[in-house]
Parts: structure tokens; C-alpha cells; sequence
């Protein structure tokens, strides 16, 4: 059973109001980012990037190492804040809210940490029942409810009782799905999911992510260098490099693109625009400790 039931302190996704004030429109877009431009100290991260993630598709963010797929999460999360541009929520640009508009915000969302983040002093009941602990007023026996059906979804309602240490690695992945999806978020991101883990354990968290959003009816985002994977599961993908997107389109599409770029990294070429080394100085120049200048 794949219940979706609202809590007290929720509204229905449908016509939801974000915050006091604040009305969010019902669009197809659930996230719009618009000429977004972030740096790091004199490294660009982001320059002029622009993509659309649509409501109750699943959307893959790709890119070679470092590109800083992961900091595009902080920025739709506003943990980071870009220099310049715009990302919009549903209609409301994140940057004009404040704190406590903000943490209503984030209620909407589910994060799948890249390493599952569970609390090892936990047992997975506790663990998958802390944001409800934490956010609502719900009575003990409607967060048993909540938390075995949720559990239920992702097969582990027998491991309710069992400790972080107790999990194999698919397991334990499974039971950060569980209480990523806990509060019955709008928005749903994956922060490298298929990482570490077997085939048959990757093949059951793929079929999840496909299961959890069409059941639920939410959108989600997947990060991911698994190529593979994302290609079976992701409605759209949008391959950053250089700060930019250089390209976008269903699984298929950019498998069968005349980029260079695209090709080499969805097929994992050695050879290509993505250079293996780092910029650095001049190689015998650096061992031999000469001054380039």
C-alpha cells in the first residue's frame, strides 16, 4: 500500500500556498532555473545556466566530475545562494523568501542523501519517524501507521527493529528512501543513488525511484554518473559541463547526439573534451621546481 495522507500541518500538493503570503502557481514547471551565474572564489561554477525540471517527471542531472551537480541541489535547496540569476519554485523565486518561509519551503521537499545519512544510534522504525517526530503533532499510533507503510514500500517492514550497523548497503538505501518520502514531499531528490551498490540491489532502487514517483504522483530530481540507470528511469537528463548545459533531452536523444562532449560521456570515452587531468602548471616545470615566470 502506497499511501499518500495529509498531515495537519500540510495542505494537499494541488493549489498548495507555499508560505504566508506567498501563493505558489500550479504550473507544469515545477522548478525553473534562469541565467543562473555561482562562484567559488575565483572558480565559475555555473554561468548564465538555465534548465526546467517539470512537475511528475523524473529529471537526471549528469555531468563529468566536478561540474557541481551537487551544488546545483544546495542552490534549489537554498543552502547556497547564487551571484546571479533566478530559481523559482513553483512560480515563487526562493531568494525573496525569508527564514521561516524558507523552512516551510524545504518541508516540500525529500532528500536521498548520497550515503543514506542514517543515524546510527537508531533503529530504522526511529529512523524513517524522525521528520514526523520532528515536524508534526502526529499521535504515536499515526506514526507507526505512516512509518510501516512507507516502510512497506520500499520492502522492509520486516527490518523495522533492526540498526543502521544491521543493513547491507541496498538496505540501508532503501530505508533513507523510506524516510525521504515520509512526509510525502512534492519534490523528491536522489543525490547519487545507485552508488556502492550491487547490481541487484541498483536494479531494485531504480525500479523504486520509477514506482515512488508515479505512485505518489511527485517530481523528481536524480544525480547521478551512472549512466546506465538514469537512462532506464529519467523522463528528461540535462548533462552540465562548463557551467552551462550542453545538453538535454530524453535518455535516447542525447545517446544518439553528434556532440563530442555528449558522446564521449555517455559512453564512457577515455578520449574526448573532458580531459582526465586537472589544469595544472607545466608538468617538468612543477617537478623540477623551476620558476615558470
Amino acid at each position: 500500500m502506497l499511501g499518500h495522507p495529509v498531515f495537519p500541518e500540510q495542505e494537499p500538493h494541488e493549489h498548495q500556498p507555499a508560505v504566508d503570503g506567498v501563493v505558489i502557481e500550479d504550473s507544469e514547471n515545477v522548478i525553473e532555473i534562469r541565467d543562473l551565474m555561482y562562484s567559488r572564489g575565483a572558480r565559475v561554477i555555473f554561468k548564465n545556466l538555465n534548465l526546467t525540471i517539470k512537475r511528475g517527471e523524473i529529471t537526471a542531472l549528469m555531468g563529468p566530475s566536478g561540474t557541481g551537480k551537487t551544488t546545483l541541489l544546495r542552490l534549489i535547496t537554498r543552502q547556497l545562494v547564487p551571484q546571479h540569476g533566478a530559481i523559482l519554485i513553483n512560480g515563487v523565486d526562493i531568494a525573496t523568501l525569508n527564514t521561516r518561509e524558507l523552512y516551510v519551503l524545504r518541508r516540500r521537499f525529500g532528500m536521498l542523501f548520497q550515503n543514506g545519512a542514517l543515524l546510527t544510534d537508531l533503529n530504522v522504525f526511529e529512523n524513517v519517524a524522525f521528520p514526523l517526530r520532528e515536524h508534526t503533532k502526529l499521535t504515536n499510533r499515526l506514526i507507526r501507521h505512516v512509518v510501516l507503510t512507507k516502510l512497506h514500500a520500499v520492502g522492509l517492514r520486516g527490518a523495522a527493529d533492526m540498526m543502521p550497523a544491521e543493513l547491507s548497503g541496498g538496505m540501508a538505501r532503501r530505508v533513507a528512501l523510506a524516510r525521504a518520502m515520509v512526509m510525502d514531499p512534492e519534490i523528491l531528490i536522489y543525490d547519487e543513488p545507485f552508488v556502492g551498490l550491487d547490481p541487484i540491489s541498483m536494479g531494485v532502487i531504480v525500479r523504486l525511484v520509477r514506482r515512488m514517483n508515479d505512485a505518489l504522483g511527485i517530481t523528481s530530481i536524480v544525480v547521478s554518473h551512472d549512466v546506465a540507470e538514469v537512462s532506464t528511469v529519467a523522463d528528461r537528463s540535462y548533462l552540465i559541463s562548463d557551467g552551462k548545459v550542453a545538453a538535454s533531452g530524453s535518455p535516447g536523444e542525447l545517446s544518439a547526439a553528434n556532440s563530442e562532449l555528449v558522446r564521449q560521456f555517455m559512453h564512457g570515452m577515455a578520449d574526448g573534451p573532458v580531459a582526465f587531468h586537472f589544469d595544472a602548471p607545466d608538468y617538468e616545470e612543477q617537478l623540477l621546481g623551476r620558476d615558470s615566470g
